[in-house]
């Protein structure tokens, strides 16, 4: 379900959207609904989960990303031996003090990219559970907050599965979104090649807007209006989930909770001050779809959590 952009305007949010999309297009070109899929989630607060082939431009988007916004950034790349404290950080003796001094993990920053995170275990996966959750981390017994802007882009490859290990539910659940980028048309692809020829676009890429830019944009997008009828179509629409059919988990209710923020996020960057029934169901798959498990006859039959979502958006009616 395509994206497009809003036609009319409504400053600051399409001000700094502007701003950003053209400078992420510098980079990522062709990907304008994934570049408005991302700033969505950034602006509900949520996380991303980009599920593609390699060579696509995940990286390169998250990268694009940091840079446009000025913030801290730090990576991670996820592999079969990674550790929590390789995430979050460990408490280091000094001899010479004779105390712990706690060393940060890359968890403390604005902007994570977890590179390949079905690479590393599931106790390594887990250690994000409540970074991305709560906006903090217990340490030794000691809670420690996050930036207020903590960000997270993980990617994975969908299709290799040699050491790598399935995100489980609970991790899944905490991604506002999944989506894909997908390969670009011959058109763009050669524009690319001609582009690069003489250098990398990320490396001039200058900053456009500011983590408080965004953080005021999160708490403008709070205070967008979700009227009744369209509150009940998103719990329909979740609740229709745990009764499809080949489905054995549905959506709970922290999906319900994060389809009504986004459309208040993609409300916001549209300049309108209520959420439609249009924009809930253009974020329906990417919200909901990651969500769902589906037995092993759905599997076997090439049935997709995506197609049970778009299936049900067909048949239930929007409030008027």
């Amino acid at each position: 379900m395509s994206i497009p952009k809003p036609e009319h305007s409504s400053a600051p949010a399409d001000a700094v959207l502007a701003r950003l999309e053209d400078n992420l297009a510098r980079v990522i070109r062709g990907q304008s609904e994934a570049i408005r899929l991302l700033l969505v989630a950034l602006l509900s607060g949520g996380h991303v989960l980009l599920e593609d082939l390699p060579g696509t431009g995940k990286t390169t988007l998250a990268k694009a990303l940091a840079r446009s916004l000025k913030a801290d950034f730090n990576r991670v790349q996820f592999t079969p031996d990674l550790l929590p404290t390789d995430i979050l950080g460990v408490s280091v003796f000094d001899p010479g003090a004779r105390t712990f001094e706690f060393r940060s993990g890359p968890v403390f920053t604005q902007i994570l990219l977890a590179d390949e995170i079905n690479r590393a275990s599931p106790r390594t996966q887990s250690a994000l559970l409540e970074a991305m959750g709560e906006g903090q981390v217990s340490i030794e017994g000691r809670a420690r907050a996050l930036d207020a802007l903590f960000f997270v882009i993980a990617t994975q490859n969908p299709i290799e599965f040699h050491g790598t290990y399935p995100l489980p539910e609970a991790q899944l659940d905490r991604f506002a979104m999944r989506f894909r980028l997908g390969y670009l048309s011959p058109e763009v692809e050669a524009a690319v090649l001609s582009e690069r020829r003489l250098g990398e676009p990320l490396d001039s890429l200058e900053p456009v807007a500011t983590p408080a830019e965004i953080l005021a944009l999160r708490a403008a997008a709070a205070e967008v209006t979700v009227s009744p009828a369209v509150a009940r179509y998103m719990v329909d629409l979740t609740r229709a989930t745990r009764s499809a059919e080949g489905v054995t988990l549905g959506a709970g209710l922290r999906a319900s909770l994060t389809l009504m923020k986004c459309a208040q996020a993609l409300a916001l960057l549209e300049g309108l001050d209520f959420v439609t029934p249009d924009q809930v169901q253009r974020l329906a798959v990417p919200v909901i779809a990651h969500r769902l498990g589906l037995d092993s006859q759905a599997r076997f039959a090439g049935q997709s959590a995506e197609a049970v979502v778009r299936d049900l958006l067909e048949h239930l009616d929007p409030p008027r």
